[in-house]
Protein backbone atom coordinates (compact mmCIF):
# COMPACT_ATOMS: atom_id res chain seq x y z
CA UNK A 1 0.00 0.00 0.00
CA UNK A 2 1.55 3.69 -1.25
CA UNK A 3 1.89 6.23 1.62
CA UNK A 4 -0.29 9.67 1.48
CA UNK A 5 1.05 12.41 0.12
CA UNK A 6 -0.44 14.88 2.21
CA UNK A 7 -0.33 14.61 6.06
CA UNK A 8 -1.78 17.19 8.90
CA UNK A 9 -0.39 19.03 11.70
CA UNK A 10 -3.00 20.32 14.15
CA UNK A 11 -1.53 24.27 14.91
CA UNK A 12 -2.82 26.61 17.73
CA UNK A 13 -4.02 29.71 17.06
CA UNK A 14 -0.44 31.31 18.03
CA UNK A 15 1.38 28.26 16.17
CA UNK A 16 -0.75 29.11 13.25
CA UNK A 17 -0.37 32.82 12.71
CA UNK A 18 3.66 32.77 13.36
CA UNK A 19 3.81 30.39 10.32
CA UNK A 20 1.48 32.40 7.94
CA UNK A 21 4.18 35.56 9.57
CA UNK A 22 7.23 33.87 9.57
CA UNK A 23 6.57 31.31 6.71
CA UNK A 24 8.59 28.81 8.83
CA UNK A 25 7.64 26.89 12.17
CA UNK A 26 10.07 24.76 14.51
CA UNK A 27 7.58 22.61 15.66
CA UNK A 28 5.27 22.62 18.86
CA UNK A 29 6.48 22.16 22.50
CA UNK A 30 5.91 18.33 22.27
CA UNK A 31 7.79 18.59 18.44
CA UNK A 32 11.05 20.42 20.05
CA UNK A 33 11.08 17.62 23.13
CA UNK A 34 11.32 14.77 20.46
CA UNK A 35 13.40 16.15 17.57
CA UNK A 36 10.51 16.20 15.10
CA UNK A 37 7.09 17.55 13.99
CA UNK A 38 4.72 15.31 14.19
CA UNK A 39 1.98 15.00 11.72
CA UNK A 40 -1.04 12.68 11.28
CA UNK A 41 -2.74 11.06 7.68
CA UNK A 42 -6.22 11.81 7.46
CA UNK A 43 -7.08 8.55 8.59
CA UNK A 44 -5.21 9.28 12.07
CA UNK A 45 -6.68 12.89 12.42
CA UNK A 46 -9.14 12.47 14.63
CA UNK A 47 -7.90 10.32 16.83
CA UNK A 48 -5.10 12.65 16.81
CA UNK A 49 -7.13 15.75 17.64
CA UNK A 50 -9.17 13.67 20.56
CA UNK A 51 -6.15 12.46 22.66
CA UNK A 52 -3.68 15.06 22.37
CA UNK A 53 -6.26 18.31 21.93
CA UNK A 54 -9.35 17.95 23.37
CA UNK A 55 -10.80 20.61 25.22
CA UNK A 56 -8.86 23.24 23.41
CA UNK A 57 -10.30 25.60 21.15
CA UNK A 58 -8.91 27.89 18.19
CA UNK A 59 -7.44 25.33 16.28
CA UNK A 60 -6.30 24.85 12.78
CA UNK A 61 -5.25 21.99 10.65
CA UNK A 62 -2.80 22.59 8.09
CA UNK A 63 -2.23 20.06 5.04
CA UNK A 64 1.00 19.33 4.47
CA UNK A 65 2.99 18.41 0.65
CA UNK A 66 4.61 15.66 2.12
CA UNK A 67 6.62 15.16 -1.66
CA UNK A 68 7.87 18.82 -1.07
CA UNK A 69 9.87 17.92 1.89
CA UNK A 70 11.50 15.08 0.74
CA UNK A 71 13.77 12.86 2.76
CA UNK A 72 12.53 15.53 5.56
CA UNK A 73 9.89 13.09 6.15
CA UNK A 74 10.03 9.63 8.05
CA UNK A 75 7.65 7.24 8.28
CA UNK A 76 7.97 6.02 11.96
CA UNK A 77 5.84 3.55 14.25
CA UNK A 78 4.04 5.02 17.09
CA UNK A 79 0.49 5.14 18.97
CA UNK A 80 -0.73 1.16 18.28
CA UNK A 81 1.73 0.46 15.93
CA UNK A 82 0.66 2.76 13.35
CA UNK A 83 3.16 4.34 10.78
CA UNK A 84 3.18 8.31 11.32
CA UNK A 85 4.76 10.94 9.22
CA UNK A 86 7.53 13.01 10.90
CA UNK A 87 9.13 15.71 9.93
CA UNK A 88 12.95 16.24 10.81
CA UNK A 89 13.09 20.21 10.23
CA UNK A 90 11.01 22.54 10.25
CA UNK A 91 7.58 23.49 8.56
CA UNK A 92 7.86 25.69 6.17
CA UNK A 93 4.44 27.46 4.56
CA UNK A 94 5.79 26.61 0.76
CA UNK A 95 4.57 23.28 1.50
CA UNK A 96 1.61 23.78 3.18
CA UNK A 97 -1.18 23.53 0.42
CA UNK A 98 -3.96 24.15 2.66
CA UNK A 99 -5.36 25.35 5.64
CA UNK A 100 -8.13 25.79 8.11
CA UNK A 101 -10.45 26.27 11.37
CA UNK A 102 -10.88 22.81 12.69
CA UNK A 103 -13.86 21.78 12.62
CA UNK A 104 -16.03 18.47 12.51
CA UNK A 105 -18.50 17.25 10.35
CA UNK A 106 -21.54 15.73 11.32
CA UNK A 107 -20.35 12.08 12.48
CA UNK A 108 -17.52 14.00 14.65
CA UNK A 109 -14.66 13.82 12.67
CA UNK A 110 -12.19 16.42 11.94
CA UNK A 111 -13.18 18.03 8.19
CA UNK A 112 -9.76 18.27 6.24
CA UNK A 113 -8.92 21.71 4.66
CA UNK A 114 -9.69 21.93 0.82
CA UNK A 115 -6.73 21.83 -1.06
CA UNK A 116 -6.07 23.07 -5.07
Amino acid sequence: MSKPTTAYKVLTNEQMMALEHDGTFAGAPVDLQDGYIHLSTAAQLTETVDKHFAGQENLHVAAVDLEALGDKIRWEESRGGQLFPHIYGPLTLDTVVAYSALERLDDGTVRLPVTG
